[in-house]
């Protein structure tokens, strides 16, 4: 999907950066001084511009804190205006986490400025490059984990490596998912732990890294490190600390914490790409799945729930086709069916024109049927679930196995979402 993303300062209209998303051209400067124009006439007359739409494309305008005004050109896909609000929120807070809130609020020097936003390009490239990501954290405000079987275990030498460190906040990530936090990783926003998950996963390959970060709701203006070691092929324990102690000083540590449970680390790593533990079974007519937990900020996804799929028809999807098909079903059923997660503590939130707003109740179930696979997907008080199942499944059989892979996926002790 193409998509363009442009950055300009609200004040003077002077770009600050571009990205662009799929094989396009530049927007010539005329076009982005108009849609920019477009928005600053508006806001003129008291009118608040959020998105329109064209024949075959779509353009949402964000203003951020008076300062930054971020403007998103994408086709037409068919999906809600609540996502393309959500993305362009993400991309605003991957500039506050990189940067901090007072160097994009107070505008002194528009030039260093643009040096300074360079840092956040392969962050905010991964938001834009949806079709291609192997997560469903920055679609769904929920940060991808990992559910494995032995999590005691990990996680008392993760509070001891993080006591450590001198903090209380750590996590064990499994190829950019979360395995195992301490309590207050877990108390982060959800867009905060999305974010740092997919920085460390945009990162560059290394044992061990030490970089500044801000928390966008936490902590906006005074930084924290980022310290990551790798444990084993993708696995990595971060910590997000203070000046002490040393990165040097973490690495000659890890050995005493993560050695005992190094045959449970190993484990872990082989639950990707499947993501949860082998002993829960689900039905072999589910070709992938997305289960978010809107409470505790937590999602986790599957396109490979068995070790081999069926040869019934339907399992030709390719694993790609499959994190495109539920990517689509998500953006076609969040705002036009069920309420959109409301983005807390932005002082930004503007009005909604969701269709699910508009409604007189709220559904609970939706479902899309195609020749090739179908789509389900129910919610209650505290799960979002979308299945994605073959052809060959009756149409009377998707309730009851999307409602038992729900049971399934979140009533066993030893593992819970």
């Amino acid at each position: 999907m193409a998509a363009y993303l442009l950055c300009l300062t609200t004040g003077g209209g002077v770009p600050l950066f571009s990205r662009t998303k799929g094989e396009i051209k530049t927007l010539p400067f005329a076009v982005i001084g108009t849609l920019n124009g477009v928005h600053m006439f508006a806001s003129t007359h008291n009118i608040e511009l959020l998105a329109t739409q064209t024949k075959d494309a779509k353009i949402a305008w964000k203003v951020c804190h008076g300062s930054i005004t971020l403007i998103l050109v994408t086709r037409d896909d068919g999906g809600s205006d609540a996502c393309l609000r959500h993305l362009l929120a993400a991309v605003f807070d991957a500039m506050v986490l990189l940067v901090g809130l007072d160097d994009l609020i107070n505008i002194k020097n528009v030039e260093r400025l643009k040096r300074e936003l360079k840092c956040c390009y392969k962050l905010i490239d991964c938001l834009l490059d949806q079709c291609n990501s192997q997560v469903f954290g920055d679609l769904t405000g929920a940060v991808d984990v990992v559910l494995g079987q032995e999590n005691t275990l990990l996680q008392g030498a993760l509070e001891g490596f993080v006591e450590y460190a001198d903090s209380t906040y750590g996590c064990l990530l499994v190829r950019g998912k979360v395995a195992v936090a301490t309590k207050k990783w877990w108390g982060l926003t959800g867009m905060e732990l999305v974010l740092i998950s997919l920085l460390v996963s945009t990162l560059p390959p290394g044992s061990s890294r030490d970089i500044p970060v801000f928390l966008p709701q936490g902590s906006p203006t005074v930084p924290h490190r980022l310290c990551t070691l790798q444990l084993t092929a993708g696995v990595e324990a971060c910590v997000l600390c203070g000046p002490a102690p040393s990165l040097a000083r973490l690495s000659d540590e890890l050995a005493r914490y993560w050695r005992p449970p190094y045959e449970s680390v190993r484990s872990l790593a082989q639950l990707h790409p499947r993501n949860f533990s082998h002993h829960l079974r689900i039905d072999p007519n589910i070709l992938g799945f997305v289960l978010v937990n809107t409470e505790a900020h937590r999602c986790l996804c599957s396109v490979q729930p068995r070790h081999e799929d069926s040869r019934r028809e339907g399992s030709n999807l390719s694993y790609t086709r499959r994190r495109a098909i539920l990517r689509s079903f998500y953006k076609h059923t969040i705002g036009h069916v069920y309420a959109p997660p409301r983005l807390k503590d932005d002082p930004n939130l503007g009005p909604t024109d969701d269709i699910s707003e508009r409604l007189l109740h709220r559904p609970q179930e939706t479902y899309m049927l195609f020749d090739a696979y179908k789509c389900y997907s129910l919610q209650t008080a505290v799960y979002r679930l979308f299945v994605l199942y073959g052809a060959q499944i009756p149409h009377y059989a998707l309730r009851s196995v999307t409602r038992k892979t729900l049971e399934i996926l979140t009533k066993d002790k030893q593992v819970r979402l």
